[in-house]
């Protein structure tokens, strides 16, 4: 009788257990928690101006993939970025950081640039530690939406998103671009 109620009291608590845990979508993917690798995770907002130079005398944007014909979206013009970050959207506002990677027109059917991109910032608590993204920029939305897929310094395993918004844009493709970042990290 002990041993029947034992087994009994044993797949109840298996049954629980397992549909507490694990979470099941169809064949598609499982989910599963576990409690013993939970760390705390802490949520920063970051606000910052990214400034995009590709003309005159002090380029931030240089243009390394030039195509022999061009082409209505410029799909596959490529450029390498070193370009700064400030705390507002005067030029001459105080610097946070650089945005430096690269981006490249990706897109044979409408302006999306392919953004591969670290932001390293330089001010405060956060001198030292950077945030890389990854995603496609739309850049005629009014808003766009990137992933955040890294980070080192105080952003070590970040996760998370990043916003863009373009104040200002000139007929020469110099911009200055809004970021708003929600990034997850440890």
């Amino acid at each position: 009788m002990a041993s029947f109620a034992a087994q009994t009291l044993f797949i109840l608590f298996f049954t629980l257990f397992s549909a507490f845990f694990i979470k099941i979508n169809g064949e598609f993917s499982r989910q599963s928690i576990n409690m013993s690798t939970k760390r705390m995770e802490k949520i920063t907002r970051l606000h910052f101006y990214f400034h995009d130079i590709v003309d005159g005398k002090h380029p931030t944007a240089m243009q390394i993939i030039r195509l022999p014909n061009k082409t209505a979206t410029s799909f596959g013009t490529t450029f390498m970025v070193d370009d700064p970050l400030t705390e507002k959207p005067k030029p001459t506002s105080k610097l946070v950081g650089r945005a430096q990677g690269i981006y490249a027109f990706a897109s044979q059917s409408d302006l999306g640039l392919l953004m591969v991109m670290n932001f390293a910032f330089s001010e405060g608590i956060y001198n030292g530690s950077a945030i890389s993204i990854l995603g496609q920029n739309a850049v005629l939305d009014a808003v766009r939406e990137m992933l955040i897929v890294g980070g080192s310094g105080i952003f070590r395993f970040a996760s998370g998103y990043a916003l863009a918004k373009t104040v200002w844009l000139n007929k020469n493709g110099d911009a200055i671009v809004e970021y708003n970042m929600t990034v997850v990290h440890l």
